[in-house]
């Protein structure tokens, strides 16, 4: 328990911005996500196309390079000074962002098309089609696979620790360049991971009571 009560700021900074880079990350994902995947089923063929582009080259790239570009790349394109903190957000939400416009795609492909077809019929242009009849309903139905997205999510944000972001997994290196902190590196790894089943816990919870809640909605 040395480890936890002797460095209790570390794992307040850790736990901190392990959640700052979740939470962040998950908006720009959710929202960048959702409107590539209405790209990926618009009836413009260009929405189609950069919809697929983007989905094929950044879901396929490595999220390490991806920090990578965010994170050094940036810096060399003589742009505003960001923190690496905010870097490492807009780069874990990019590319997760693949993801939720994938699994929303899914979603939206169980929708009848006879539900966007009449809402077209009395008038609606497609963005309405999309906001009001079709996404309400493609979100109820991929709930389950949406939560593993930010599951993934949440074990991705690891990753920022090898680009000096202090999220959890940078508390073992931090300690054992100390002489004064207590705890082995090994007991660090151990509270890590179980923080980690704790959060994930969390979020399936979450997925169990949206589910339970939007079933009872239809």
């Amino acid at each position: 328990m040395d480890a936890i009560f002797g460095n209790l700021d570390l794992w307040r900074e850790g736990i901190t911005y392990t959640l700052l880079v979740f939470f962040f990350g998950g908006i720009i994902a959710l929202v960048l996500g959702t409107i590539v995947g209405a790209m990926r089923v618009s009836p413009v063929p260009i929405a189609r196309a950069v919809g697929t582009a983007y989905v094929t080259l950044v879901r396929n790239t490595p999220l390490t390079l991806v920090f990578f570009f965010f994170v050094f790349g940036y810096s060399a394109l003589a742009l505003p000074t960001l923190s690496n903190t905010v870097l490492g957000i807009l780069a874990i939400g990019v590319y997760t962002a693949t993801y939720v416009a994938e699994t929303l795609r899914a979603g939206i492909n169980t929708v009848p098309v006879g539900q966007a077809e009449a809402a077209r019929a009395i008038g609606l242009p497609f963005g309405q089609v999309m906001t009001q009849v079709v996404l309400p309903q493609a979100f109820r139905s991929v709930v389950p696979p949406m939560m593993s997205v930010f599951i993934a999510l949440l074990k991705n944000t690891t990753v920022a620790a090898g680009f000096s972001i202090a999220v959890l997994p940078q508390l073992q290196s931090t300690i054992s360049n100390s002489h004064t902190r207590p705890g082995s590196p090994m007991e660090v790894l151990l509270w890590v991971a179980v923080i980690f089943v704790a959060l994930v816990l969390l979020l399936t919870w979450l997925q169990r009571t949206l589910e339970n809640r939007w079933r009872i909605a239809r």
